[in-house]
């Protein structure tokens, strides 16, 4: 069997899509909505564009590592995605393949849609991949794995936004 390589969730936000839009790609403040990063470390001042990097520190149970993002997306109120593509322990060092995370945002009546989605870039094996998922997510496939960090960053985010 073929493994899921994205999946996603929506939450609407009481919030305008500039709002939504300009919480999210602030990539400083993403470890305050998810379980998992802990926050970006960007190059400069100002607002990331196409082309920007930045480290994520991440972390899950007492496991910590870094990875490289590359912004591949950036317009304000609508889209905001970057590709992960270097990890390591302190430092992202090794190149991979890793993931692409998008977050699309659509003025709805209530509001705006938030939509975040994973997508998994590895290009291996399905079975070494479901091995290797499994033993770094406690039993599960990263699509089975990432649906509920999805859900929480996204009831976390929205419950932050509307408070104000």
């Amino acid at each position: 069997m073929q493994r899921t390589l994205t999946v996603s969730d929506s939450v609407t936000i009481a919030v305008d899509p500039l709002t939504a839009y300009d919480a999210v790609s602030d990539v400083r403040q993403m470890g305050r909505w998810s379980p998992e990063n802990a926050g970006g470390q960007t190059r400069g001042e100002g607002p990331v564009t196409v082309g920007s990097s930045f480290v994520g520190r991440n972390r899950r149970g007492s496991a910590r590592w870094s990875t490289e993002c590359t912004v591949t997306a950036a317009d304000p109120g609508e889209r905001f995605a970057f590709r992960v593509h270097r990890i390591g322990g302190r430092r992202p060092v090794l190149p991979a393949a890793i993931a692409t995370w998008e977050y699309r945002f659509e003025r709805v009546e209530a509001g705006t849609l938030v939509t975040e989605t994973w997508t998994d870039d590895r290009r291996w094996p399905d079975a070494l991949a479901r091995v290797f998922d499994r033993a770094v997510t406690g039993g599960r496939t990263f699509a089975e794995y990432q649906p509920h960090n999805i859900r929480r960053t996204l009831d976390r985010l929205a419950a932050e936004l509307e408070r104000g």
